[in-house]
């Protein structure tokens, strides 16, 4: 029976759900990793304990994804907490790493508490499905008007990925984004920006950090992270979820999930993992595929691919 359903799941494998989890994890480490490695940087993080935080992140997020994609049969897909990092990086000036830690610990017990209890479930139960889309529709917004903000400092690459991606998107939709991000490497090729010299691939070492708990890391840095992570984070993370059909997958367990998954990596720097939303998007539209019940697919792929980051 198990052999036969893991067959079925193979089938359900295409093209345009691997090339959506890709994007999905492009986009999100593209878009946020600065901002992990500027809040560990704050606290004080060598090179090595940098790369343990981008270690456990990714195995964290990518375990993750794979595993509640699987159990639901939904493209589920989680992430670390941009908005915690950056939250990190102002509030976290005066607070040891050890103590971090501690803080990282904490957010992650409320985290795991209010799915554990349904108090989050409970409360997004009574947020009307409009209001989850409006709050859906200011994320992608925001991100797509990020778009003429670097054409500022690269207009020609940026306008020739939006001009491509516009005409491929007529045509090949589900295959746009992957179109748009070949002709920006190939125009960065041509102008010499890319500098494949300076990689070095190697493994992640992960490195245990010992926690230490204070008030002040308590107050200023655990309560602020949870609180962040739950109402930017988590709650838009709903949103695409509902907004998108899946009305059927419980939130309560994917929150306690996240928090179960941050509180076993914290000592190794996972600050906060929780829903995703935009990247969660790219693997719940038509263009990862046609047949919604087969869209976990992508979210498998992206979390597959997080794993491999590390």
């Amino acid at each position: 029976m198990n052999i036969r359903r893991a067959l079925d799941r193979l089938q359900d494998v295409s093209i345009s759900a691997v090339i959506a989890g890709f994007v999905s994890v492009l986009v999100g480490y593209s878009s946020a990793a600065v901002i992990v490695f500027q809040a560990a940087q704050a606290l004080g993080a060598t090179e090595a304990q940098i790369n343990s935080w981008m270690w456990a992140l990714g195995i964290g997020l990518g375990l993750t994804t794979m595993w509640l994609s699987l159990r639901y049969q939904a493209p589920v897909v989680t992430a670390w907490s941009t908005p915690g990092a950056a939250m990190l990086m102002t509030s976290a000036a005066n607070v040891s790493l050890a103590e971090g830690i501690g803080a990282f610990l904490i957010a992650a017990g409320l985290i795991t508490l209010c799915g554990l209890t349904g108090w989050f479930e409970r409360a997004m139960s009574r947020v009307p499905l409009s209001i989850a889309a409006a709050l859906l529709a200011g994320v992608l917004l925001r991100f797509g008007l990020n778009i003429f903000i670097a054409m500022e400092t690269q207009f020609w690459m940026v306008f020739a990925m939006l001009c491509a991606y516009l005409v491929a998107y007529r045509r090949w939709s589900r295959y746009a984004v992957l179109i748009a991000l070949v002709v920006g490497i190939a125009i960065a090729a041509w102008q010499g920006q890319l500098q494949l010299h300076t990689l070095r691939l190697q493994m992640a070492t992960p490195v245990l950090m010992r926690p230490q708990f204070s008030l002040s890391a308590i107050v200023g840095v655990a309560l602020p992270l949870f609180a962040v992570t739950m109402a930017s984070q988590n709650v838009p993370g709903v949103a695409v979820l509902r907004a998108s059909g899946y009305d059927r997958v419980p939130i309560s367990p994917l929150i306690s999930w996240t928090g179960i998954a941050t509180l076993l990596l914290a000592p190794f720097g996972a600050f906060a993992m929780n829903l995703a939303a935009i990247t969660a998007a790219i693997c719940m539209g038509p263009e990862a595929h046609r047949d919604p019940d087969k869209r976990y697919v992508a979210a498998v792929t992206a979390g597959m691919f997080g794993c491999f980051t590390c």
